[in-house]
C-alpha cells in the first residue's frame, strides 16, 4: 500500500454510562454535554488533530444515534479527510456471527481490519469519556525514544485513590515492572489513564490470541497488558501532569463542568493553542435582559436570560424567565425555566421544561446531594423535585 499512516487512534465510545443514570438512557455517554457548549467526545477528537492524527476509528455500541450524528463527516474537528479522517465503527455482522462488543480489547479486535487499511506503525487506543487536553504526539515520541513494544499514559494521584485506579509499577526508566488493577496496598501512584500505544503488528498478535481464549473478559487492563507483560515486552509508562477527570459518576461530571469557572480555572477551555473543537446549530448570540444578574457563570450561544444566574454552565438555547433563579447547576441545550422558578445544585438534561414557580434541588450547603432531571422532562407549576432525586419522567400537580 502506497498510502499509510504512521499512527491510527482507536476512540472507545460505546459505553453505557450506566452511573450518569438519566443523562444517559437514550444517548451515550461521550455525547453527554459539558461545559455549556461542548460534548465529551469533543476533547479526544480534537486532541487527536491538535496532535497531528488524522485518522480515527470511533468505536459505538450503547445508543449510538445522537453521537453518530454529532460527529458526522468529522468537518468540526478537521477530520472529513478522503484518506483517513474519522470513522463511525459500530458492531457488525460477520460471515459466521453477529457479535456485540464483549471488552474494550474485543471491540478493537473486531475492528482489525479497518486498522490495516492504513498499514500504520503505531495504534493509539483512546477512551471516549474523558475531559483533558493532551499532546499524543508527544507521547508518540516517548514511545520511539524508549523503543518501546507498549506505552501507556499515566497520572499521579494520590496514595488514598490509587486503590480506584490500575497502578503502574516501574523503575528509573519508567519502563513498567508490574500492573496492579486496583490495588488495595498501592506501591505507586502512577494511575492508569486507559491511554495506549502499541507497535500495530505486535498488538495485532495480542489481540487474536485474546479473542481465541475462552476465559479472557477480552479486556486491555485484565487481558493485554498483563498478557505482554508476563512476556517480557517493553512496556513504557509515560508520565501527564495536566488536568484530566474521568467524568463516570454525577458527582465528577458535576465538579468537571465546575472546575471551568472562576478567575483562575483548574481547566482552561480558552488556550488558544490548543482549541476545542464541537458542532453546534447557528444559534443567535446570548441575550441578557435589563434587571437580569449573572455571576462567576458560563453562556454560550442561544440563551435568553431575565433572571439570575449565579456559579451555573448553561448550554445552547436555554431560557431562563424573571424572577428565576439558576444557581450551582448545570443546564444542558434547550432548557426553559419559567418565570420564578428556582434551580439549585442540578444537572438537567436537554430539553427540559421547568414551569412557574416550581422548585428544583436546594442549598448545597444545606443538602450536598446533586438533583438529576433526564431529557425531555417537563416539571408543572409550583412543583418541588427534592435535593437529590433523580427525575426521567414528568411531574405534575
Amino acid at each position: 500500500m502506497l498510502n499509510k499512516k504512521e499512527c491510527v487512534a482507536m476512540l472507545l465510545a460505546g459505553g453505557q454510562g450506566s452511573r450518569l443514570y438519566a443523562l444517559t438512557n437514550k444517548i451515550a455517554k461521550p455525547a453527554v454535554s459539558y461545559g455549556a457548549k461542548y460534548r465529551i467526545i469533543d476533547f479526544p477528537l480534537s486532541n487527536c488533530i491538535n496532535s497531528n492524527i488524522d485518522t480515527v476509528g470511533v468505536l459505538t455500541q450503547y445508543q449510538p444515534l445522537l453521537l453518530n450524528d454529532y460527529i458526522g463527516n468529522g468537518q468540526p474537528w478537521d477530520l472529513d479527510r478522503t484518506f483517513g479522517g474519522v470513522h463511525i465503527l459500530p458492531p457488525y455482522q460477520g460471515k459466521n456471527k453477529t457479535d456485540w462488543y464483549k471488552g474494550t480489547a474485543n471491540a478493537i479486535y473486531q475492528n482489525i481490519v479497518f486498522m490495516k487499511r492504513y498499514n500504520p506503525e503505531y495504534i493509539i487506543i483512546l477512551s471516549g469519556d474523558h475531559i483533558y487536553k493532551m499532546d499524543y504526539s508527544k507521547m508518540l515520541n516517548f514511545h520511539k525514544e524508549k523503543n518501546a513494544e507498549a506505552t501507556i499514559a499515566v497520572i499521579d494521584v494520590s496514595l488514598q485513590e490509587a486503590s480506584r485506579f490500575g497502578i503502574m509499577n516501574t523503575d528509573s526508566s519508567m519502563r513498567i515492572q508490574e500492573f496492579e488493577e486496583k490495588p488495595v496496598k498501592p506501591k505507586s501512584t502512577k494511575a492508569s489513564m486507559g491511554i495506549y500505544i502499541f507497535n500495530a503488528e505486535l498488538l495485532y498478535q495480542y489481540l487474536e490470541a485474546d479473542a481465541e481464549d475462552s476465559h479472557s473478559q477480552n479486556d486491555f487492563g485484565k487481558n493485554i497488558i498483563p498478557n505482554m507483560l508476563n512476556d517480557g515486552k517493553l512496556m513504557y509508562a509515560y508520565p501527564f501532569s495536566g488536568y484530566w477527570k474521568d467524568v463516570g459518576t454525577i458527582d465528577s461530571l458535576w465538579e468537571a463542568n465546575m472546575d471551568l469557572l472562576g478567575e483562575e480555572p483548574q481547566f482552561n477551555i480558552f488556550d488558544k493553542s490548543w482549541k476545542i473543537y464541537s458542532r453546534n446549530e447557528a444559534y443567535p448570540p446570548q441575550f441578557i435582559c435589563e434587571g437580569s444578574k449573572i455571576e462567576n457563570s458560563l453562556l454560550t450561544v442561544g440563551c435568553y436570560i431575565e433572571g439570575h444566574v449565579k456559579n451555573s454552565l448553561l448550554s445552547e438555547n436555554v431560557r431562563i424567565g424573571k424572577n428565576a433563579k439558576v444557581i450551582d447547576s448545570i443546564l444542558f441545550d434547550n432548557v426553559v425555566v419559567e418565570d420564578g422558578a428556582v434551580v439549585e445544585y442540578s444537572i438537567i438534561a436537554e430539553n427540559v421544561v421547568i414551569k412557574k414557580q416550581a422548585k428544583i434541588g436546594a442549598d448545597r450547603q444545606q443538602i450536598n446531594k446533586i438533583t438529576v432531571l433526564g431529557s425531555e422532562v417537563t416539571i408543572d407549576e409550583h412543583c418541588q423535585v427534592i435535593a437529590g432525586q433523580m427525575i426521567e419522567k414528568d411531574v405534575r400537580k
